[in-house]
C-alpha cells in the first residue's frame, strides 16, 4: 500500500465506524393501517385500571393527587419511551394541538418514533442479555440491540419475540436473536445455568438463581428444579455456523455431596401440559413460557413496562416477584395482563393503556405537602400531626395515589443535557454528525455517570461525583455554551426580552414555564449581570437549570 493513502484510510475507516455506530438498523417497513390506532383505541382498559385504583384508594381513605398539567405528563411521556425531554420544536407543536385527547394521540406518536423502539430495545436488552458487550467474536450484542429495535418498531407480538429469541438459532450476525445463547458462552463452553437462570428473571420475573448450588432457603424453588431448566439448553451447540440443537450428549450435574456427575433430565417446575409436543426442546421450552395461561410470563412484562413507565416497578423487585395472586385478589398486573393477551400481546398498546391510566397522569406533590402544623401545640402534639402526615405520604406512594419521584437514570439524564442543547428534534433525522455526537457522548457520560447494567429499576441514591459530573463535566460545558446552532445562542439571539429568554429555557430544560417569583428572581439577575453579553447569561441560566434538582428527577 502506498504510504501517502495511509492516513486518508484511516480517516475513511473511522467516518465508516462512527456510522456504522450511529446508522442502526434499516428503517423498518411502515407500519399497517392497525398500527396506526385512534386514540381511542385503549380507553376501556385504561378506565378499568383507574376504577381499581380509585375502588383502593377509597377503601383506604386516601385523597389522591391532583392531575398532573398535560406539559409535565408530556416530559414523562418522553422520559419513559425515548430517555430524553421533548425538545422545544415538540413542545410548542404540542401546545399548538388543541384538539382534544392530545395526550393520547402523542403517546400513539411517540410509540410509532425511531426513538422509542431504539430506547426500549436497550432497556429489554439489558434484561435479556446483560450490558456487557462480552466476547465480540462470538456475541453481538450491538446486532441483537438494532433486530430487537426492529421488532418493537413493527410491534411484533411479545410472546412470539420471546419463543424466537429463547429458540433461536443461526449465526449471531445474521440471525441476531441467537445471541440470547451466545451471550452465555465463554471460554469455548456454553453456561446452561446461565441461560436457566436469566430465561426465569428475563421472562418470567423469577429469581432462582440461588436454587443452582441448593434449595432456595425463602421460596419453593428447589435445585432439582433450576437443573431441569438448565437441561432445557442441553441440546445447543455454538459453532462456525452459529447456533443450532445437535448435542445428543446427556446433560449432567456435579452432586454437591457425591462429587459425582449425574445426569439431568429438562423438566420445567410446574404445569408440564403446557410443553409443546412439537419442535426442538428449546422451542417447546419457549412454548411453555409464553403459554397463554402462564400468568407469571405475563405480570413479569407488565411489571416490567410499569417499572420503566413511572421509574418504579408495580412489584419490587422487578425480577423476583411473588407467585400470582389467587382470581379472588387480582391486582393491576392482572388486568393488564388480561388486555395484553386480548390484543396480541402487543406492547405498544399496553403502553397506551398505562400511560391512559389515571396514576401515569397524577402530580408527583400532594396538598398535604404545603400543610402547615399547628403551631399552638404542644411539641408532642405536633410530633404526633408530622407522623401522621408522613404515614400519610408513604400510604399515598404505596397505593400509587401520587406519582412516584424517581432519579432519572444516567441515560436520561444525558439524553435530556443533549435534547436541551438543541431548539430542534434530534432523532433519527437529524444530521450524521449530531447523531454520532450524541452516541459517542451518551456513551461516556453513562460510563463515568455509573451504568446501573440489568438492575435499572433497583431504587438509586446521587452521589456527589455525579452531581460534580453534572456541574463540571465537558459534556456539560459543551451542551451550555453558545455555539452558532446551540439553543443557548438561539435563545440568547431570538428572545426579544429577559423575560422570553427565562420562559424559553425553562420549557427547553424543564418542560415547563417558571413560576412569578422564579422569573422575578432571574429577571433581576440578569438585569445585574455585567460580565460578557447576553449569550453568557444565558450559558449561565442553562447551566442553572441543568443542576437543578429538578432537572435529574422524573416527577
Amino acid at each position: 500500500m502506498n504510504a501517502k493513502f495511509a492516513p486518508l484510510l484511516i480517516v475513511a475507516g473511522l467516518f465508516f465506524l462512527c456510522f456504522q455506530a450511529v446508522r442502526g438498523p434499516e428503517p423498518a417497513a411502515a407500519p399497517a393501517a392497525a398500527e396506526d390506532r385512534s386514540p381511542n383505541s385503549s380507553p376501556q382498559a385504561a378506565e378499568q385500571i383507574t376504577a381499581w385504583f380509585e375502588t383502593r384508594w377509597q377503601t383506604a381513605g386516601l385523597t389522591p393527587a391532583e392531575p398532573a398539567d398535560e406539559l409535565l405528563v408530556l416530559r414523562r411521556l418522553a422520559l419513559a419511551l425515548m430517555g430524553t425531554l421533548p425538545s422545544l420544536e415538540e413542545i410548542r407543536q404540542f401546545e399548538a394541538d388543541q384538539e382534544p385527547q392530545r395526550l393520547e394521540r402523542w403517546t400513539a406518536r411517540y410509540l410509532r418514533d425511531r426513538r422509542f423502539a431504539d430506547y426500549f430495545a436497550e432497556r429489554l436488552a439489558r434484561c435479556f442479555v446483560g450490558s456487557e458487550n462480552g466476547a465480540f467474536i462470538i456475541f453481538r450484542r450491538d446486532r441483537f440491540v438494532s433486530w430487537l429495535s426492529a421488532e418493537l418498531q413493527k410491534n411484533t407480538p411479545y410472546d412470539e419475540l420471546v419463543r424466537t429469541i429463547v429458540a433461536g438459532r443461526g449465526l449471531w450476525t445474521g440471525e441476531p436473536q441467537s445471541n440470547f445463547v451466545t451471550a452465555a458462552y465463554a471460554n469455548e463452553d456454553l453456561d446452561e445455568n446461565k441461560l436457566a437462570a436469566r430465561s426465569v428473571r428475563a421472562f418470567l420475573g423469577q429469581s432462582m438463581d440461588c436454587a443452582q448450588c441448593h434449595d432456595h432457603p425463602f421460596a419453593n424453588w428447589k435445585q432439582q428444579q433450576f437443573e431441569g431448566i438448565a437441561a432445557q439448553f442441553s441440546a445447543v451447540e455454538v459453532g462456525p455456523l452459529g447456533v443450532h440443537d445437535g448435542r445428543r450428549e446427556p446433560f449432567k450435574v456435579q452432586d454437591r455431596k457425591t462429587l459425582e456427575d449425574r445426569e439431568v433430565a429438562a423438566a420445567v417446575p410446574f404445569q408440564n401440559e403446557w410443553l409443546s409436543g412439537a419442535g426442538t426442546q428449546r422451542e417447546q421450552f419457549a412454548a411453555w413460557l409464553t403459554h397463554p395461561e402462564n400468568r407469571h410470563f405475563e405480570r413479569a412484562i407488565a411489571n416490567r413496562v410499569w417499572g420503566l413507565m413511572f421509574g418504579r416497578p408495580y412489584v419490587t423487585p422487578v425480577d423476583d416477584m411473588p407467585n400470582p395472586p389467587d382470581a379472588a385478589h387480582r391486582d393491576v398486573l392482572d388486568l393488564l395482563a388480561e388486555d395484553f393477551r386480548a390484543h396480541d400481546c402487543s406492547l405498544k398498546r399496553m403502553i397506551e393503556v398505562i400511560a391512559a391510566s389515571r396514576p401515569f397522569r397524577l402530580q408527583s406533590r400532594h396538598a398535604i405537602d404545603g400543610e402547615r402544623l399547628d403551631d399552638s401545640a404542644d411539641p408532642d402534639r405536633q410530633a404526633e400531626m408530622a407522623r401522621a402526615a408522613a404515614d400519610q405520604i408513604t400510604a399515598l406512594h404505596d397505593e400509587w395515589a401520587i406519582f412516584p419521584l424517581t432519579r432519572l437514570r444516567p441515560e436520561q439524564v444525558i439524553g435530556s443535557m443533549l435534547q436541551a442543547s438543541s431548539i430542534q428534534t434530534i432523532d433519527q433525522n437529524s444530521h450524521l454528525f449530531t447523531r454520532a455526537q450524541r452516541f459517542f457522548r451518551e456513551r461516556d457520560f453513562v460510563n463515568a455517570y455509573g451504568d446501573l447494567g440489568d438492575q435499572e429499576l433497583v431504587e438509586q441514591t446521587g452521589t456527589i461525583p455525579q452531581a460534580l459530573l453534572r456541574m463540571n463535566s465537558d459534556m456539560t460545558r459543551d451542551a451550555v455554551k453558545a455555539d452558532l446552532f446551540a439553543a443557548s445562542s438561539r435563545v440568547a439571539r431570538m428572545c426579544p426580552s429577559p423575560k422570553d429568554v427565562i420562559e424559553t429555557a425553562y420549557l427547553i430544560c424543564l418542560t415547563r414555564r417558571p413560576q412569578a417569583e422564579e422569573l422575578a428572581w432571574f429577571e433581576d439577575a440578569s438585569g445585574k449581570s455585567s460580565e460578557g453579553g447576553s449569550e453568557t447569561v444565558v450559558e449561565d441560566l442553562f447551566w442553572t437549570l441543568f443542576n437543578a434538582e429538578e432537572f435529574s428527577w422524573n416527577h
